[in-house]
Parts: C-alpha cells; structure tokens; sequence
C-alpha cells in the first residue's frame, strides 16, 4: 500500500506541473512583454500556445501510452517538459519563447492522461481509486494556487535581473527527481496486442485540433472575424474527415488512433458530456469574475489574486474530504456540490457589488471552491470507470481533450455573451449586468451536467454498502 502512495505521488507530479504551468505565467506577462521586447498579439499567442499544444495531443498523449507503454511516454513528457521549460527560460526573443511553450503544451500533453491510466490500472479496488481521485483534485487545486502564487513570487524578485524566467527554471528540481523516481518505481503497462501507431491519423487529428483551438482562443482576443470562421470551418471539415478515416481503418484492420469502442460505455460518453459542460462554466467563470473584479468592481489585481486564493483553498479542502462522503453516498454528494455552486452564484449575483467587503467575497469564493472541489475529481471517475486495461490510455486522452475543448469553448462563448451586454464604454451597472446574465448561463450548464449524473448507473460509484455487497 505504501508503495502504491508513493507511486501516486509520483505520477500525481506530472498533473502538478501540467496545471501549475497553465496559471504561472499570467501575472508575469508585463515583465516578460518588456524584457524580450513583445508584442500584445505575441504575448497573447505567447499564452495561447501552451493551450493549443495541450489540446491538440491529448489524445496522440493517451494512445502512444497504449501502445509504447505508460511509463515510457510519461517520463518522455517529463523529460520534454524539462528541455522545454529549459528553453522558455533562456528565450530571448518572442519566437522562441511562443515554440518552447508550445512545445511544454505537447509534452504536458503527453504526461496528462498517462496519470490518469496509471490511477486507474493502480487502484482496480472502488474505495481506493476513489481516494486517489481525491489526491488527483488536490492536486488540481494545489497546481492552481502554486502556479499563481509562484509566477507573482518569481516575477517580484529583485534580487537578479530578469527574474520571470526562474518561473520556467524552477520546472527542472521539480522533473529531474520526478524521472528518477519514475525510473525507480513505476511499472510498464500497455496493450498486449502489437499495433502499429497511426502516423498519419495524428497529423490529421492535430491538424482539425490545432485549427479548431487556434480560431477560438484567437476569437477570445480578435472576435469572430473571416479568419477565425475560415480555421473553424476547415477544422471542422478536417476533424469530420478523421472519423471516417478512423472507421475505415478499424473495418479494414489497420492501425488507427481512436478505438471507437470507447464510445460504447455509457458511463464514458455520460462523463465526458459532463465535464464539456462543467468545464464550459468553470474557465467561462474565472475568466469573468476576474474582468468584473477589477474592471467593474475596482479591485485591485493583488486583492483580485487573494480573493481566489480562497476558491483555491475551498476546492483543496473539498477534494480531500469528498471521496470519504462519495464512498457512503455516493453519486449525492455530486447533487450536492452541483447545488452549492448554484447556491453560491446565485449569492455572488445579489451581494458583488463595490459595497461588499472582503469577507464576503472570502467566503463566497471558499464555498464556491468547495463544490467544485467535490465535482471535478468523480468526473473522472465516472468516465473512466469499468474501461478495460488495453483502452484506458485512448479513453483518459479523449476525456483531457473535452475538458480543454470545453474550457476554451466556455471562454469564447460566455466571455462573448459577458462583453456583448456590457457595451462599448460600460459603467460598473452594466457590469454587474453582464455578470448576472453570464452567471445565469452557467447555472443552466449546471443544471445539465445534473441531468448527465443523474443517468449514470449506480454501480459506478457506489455507496459503500453497496460497495461490500458485490464484492
């Protein structure tokens, strides 16, 4: 057991940096935008290439693992990650520094759902992977914070010059015990039947992928203009081509990169509907909250972070103590928290306002984080549960692709409902305006990924009574 702890723990350190990178380099931006001399649309693509090298490999991520082995691929991403944060680190110029982080997106794609194999094939037991999946949302939230916090930290230093790229450097203490330890005590899976892999299948996926990201979070900044509508038509038209690719070799026997038989579980396709819809809230979410925070409300960017320090803490707290409650209520403690964070956006529409005193924003935002700390976790759970060994890899990098698809989606969406109805110069009314029908929003995807669980059979996460009698 213990060395099962210890394994997680060392698999759970390639979530940590995959998460932590996404949020470290926000509040560095202005150093970074004046030390290499960057343009505001390279510095927006700058942030946008991590996500769209994430995004466009998850899946490539999840059937290497399959089929090379999970423990190879996962210490290859870290090894990548390493050399590219290396890279990010000793950027001179914008160029480089948009390919090294692109290259840290594919190579955190690459890490990402070998962790979430590797849970899965590690505790086979309901109770134990339940647990893990636990660590696995603690880990999440740590990463959130960290990243933060960290990237403030670094940036602030004066100590030395340049000090943002210690953001990047400081990646290398972390991945070089991180191999070890993987070396060390990790075991091999993969599939038992040899397969080639599917070369041209991954240059056609990632090619509709890295359209289809590139046009939403370049619609996020420069709207739906005929560029972005152009790469979102093709992407579509690619991605669609895929799929009849992919059917067409599965009938003709030849390699192929998605196994279509993932789609036959229900409680996959119920798991990867909710997380699109829940992810679509929750980035939709902080990235209002942060524009109406300091643009509508007037808080300052330091009080702005320390507020959602608080959401950070709640989602930590509830991800510890949720998979205890899950194991002896099962799929209610998900209603539940689906409930509280409809509770609490209801109560930051009536009560956020520039009246409102920092109190109350700590608790709203401590509540908020403690439903979704109970959420996201089991989300995981549900898709992935009762999937045979040889498409865990398949299924984990399909599931990671939906949520990130999702959360730029939710961005763009939302984020552009959110600046339609504040106007072109809007008051701190009109912003308290946008908020509410944004916020509205969200709570009808809640409602739906309600409805999404409520289907999910019973036996996927049962009550712990339950539990002891099918054993």
């Amino acid at each position: 057991m213990k060395c099962n702890q210890l394994i997680l723990l060392v698999v759970l350190t390639g979530q940590l940096l995959t998460i932590m990178d996404i949020f470290i380099i926000n509040v560095s931006i202005p150093s970074i935008r004046r030390d290499i001399h960057a343009s505001h649309g390279e510095m927006q693509f700058m942030i946008a290439s991590y996500l769209i090298g994430f995004a466009s490999f998850l899946i490539t991520g999840g059937r290497m693992g399959d089929l090379y082995g999970r423990k190879k691929i996962f210490i290859t991403g870290l090894v990548v990650f390493m050399l590219s944060s290396v890279g990010c680190g000793i950027s001179s110029g914008p160029v480089q520094l948009i390919f090294s982080r692109f290259v840290q997106g594919i190579s955190a794609a690459i890490m990402a759902p070998q962790v979430l194999s590797m849970i899965q094939i590690l505790y086979t037991n309901h109770e134990e992977r339940t647990k893990a999946m636990g660590w696995y949302g603690i880990t999440i939230g740590i990463g959130t914070i960290l990243g933060q916090f960290l990237g403030g930290y670094f940036s602030s230093l004066t100590i030395i010059r340049e000090a943002w790229r210690l953001i990047f450097l400081m990646n290398i203490p972390i991945c070089i015990p991180a191999i070890f330890f993987s070396l060390k005590l990790l075991n091999e899976s993969k599939d038992r039947v040899k397969k080639t892999f599917d070369i041209r299948g991954v240059f056609i996926l990632s090619t509709g992928l890295f359209f289809f990201t590139y046009a939403l979070t370049s619609s996020e900044q420069n709207g739906f203009n005929m560029q972005n509508i152009f790469l979102a038509v093709i992407s579509i038209l690619v991605l669609i081509y895929f799929v009849q690719n992919q059917k067409t070799k599965i009938r003709n026997g030849r390699s192929y990169l998605i196994d279509f038989k993932l789609f036959q579980y229900k409680n996959f396709n119920l798991g990867i509907i909710a997380v699109a819809f829940f992810f679509i809230m929750l980035d939709s979410y902080f990235y209002i909250l942060s524009l109406f925070f300091q643009d509508g409300l007037k808080i300052s960017p330091l009080a702005a972070g320390e507020i959602i320090v608080f959401q950070g803490a709640g989602f930590i707290l509830a991800s510890l103590f949720s998979p205890k409650l899950i194991l002896e209520h099962g799929k209610n403690v998900l209603f539940a928290g689906l409930g509280l964070i409809m509770i609490i956006l209801v109560l930051q529409i009536l009560f956020f306002n520039t009246q409102t005193s920092l109190p109350v924003f700590y608790i709203l935002l401590f509540l908020h984080g403690v439903g979704v700390g109970s959420i996201i976790p089991s989300l995981a759970n549900i898709a992935l549960s009762g999937m045979q060994e040889s498409l865990i890899g398949n299924a984990s990098g399909v599931y990671n692709t939906f949520q990130q698809i999702a959360a730029i989606v939710g961005i763009v969406a939302i984020g552009s409902v959110f600046q339609f109805f504040l106007g072109e110069k809007p008051t701190s009314g009109d912003y308290k305006d946008a908020f509410t029908i944004a916020t509205f929003i969200s709570i009808v995807c809640l409602f739906v990924v309600m409805i999404f669980i409520s289907k999910v059979p019973d036996h996927i996460l049962p009550k712990k009574n339950k539990t002891i009698e099918m054993d």
